[in-house]
């Protein structure tokens, strides 16, 4: 199986429809999963808040200036296993900090997550074959592989002693499959850093 190579400023690599199928799906999910729908409205909303402001000469509301900079009024860890994982907490033994941090920062991440994988769904078409990334690109390839490899990582439980689990792990396991698409992504992020550096 091949992975990533260097080309140019970038990297390349071939897919085969399948696997295209594999890695759009999964990062689909993630899109899912950290709630695009929300963000482009939340931009959109931003986006008209500025626009409003600078076309005003009056002050601008408390409620105004949060949507302008992100702000949410979300300050806890999600529920969701996979999503805490993906937007964990900053500060893990301070809850007050961390929902501070969180507040400020949980849009931008959420919408750096979905520009990420936006990029890998843009750059590889569903029907496979050969893909040219500029750095840009491979980077943000990179991003969006690391956040579908921490959320199948949360569903498959894996830990410090994973190889071992794996190794113990019977061919009529339900999570064989799983594990293996698991490790593809992860010979895949370790071709695409070697390509890049």
């Amino acid at each position: 199986m091949a992975g990533f190579r260097r080309s140019g400023h970038g990297a390349t690599a071939r897919f085969a429809s399948a696997q295209a199928a594999i890695i759009r799906d999964l990062v689909g999910q993630v899109v899912e999963l950290v709630g695009a729908d929300n963000l482009d409205e939340g931009a959109d909303e931003a986006a008209d808040l500025r626009g409003a402001a600078l076309a005003e000469d009056g002050p601008i509301e408390a409620d105004d200036l949060a949507a302008m900079i992100g702000l949410t009024e979300n300050a806890d860890l999600p529920d969701d296993p996979v999503l805490a994982r993906l937007l964990p907490d900053a500060y893990q033994d301070d809850p007050e900090a961390s929902g501070d941090f969180r507040r400020y920062t949980e849009q931008g991440l959420r919408s750096g997550k979905v520009a990420a994988a936006r990029t890998v769904l843009a750059t590889l078409p569903p029907q496979g074959g050969r893909i040219r990334l500029s750095e840009p690109e491979a980077q943000a390839w990179l991003r969006a592989l690391n956040d579908v490899r921490l959320a199948l990582g949360v569903r498959l439980e894996v830990t410090d002693d994973f190889e071992e689990q794996v190794a113990s792990m019977g061919p009529g396991d339900p999570r064989s499959p799983y594990i293996g698409v698991y490790q593809w992504l992860a010979f895949l992020q370790e071709t695409l850093v070697h390509a890049l550096s």
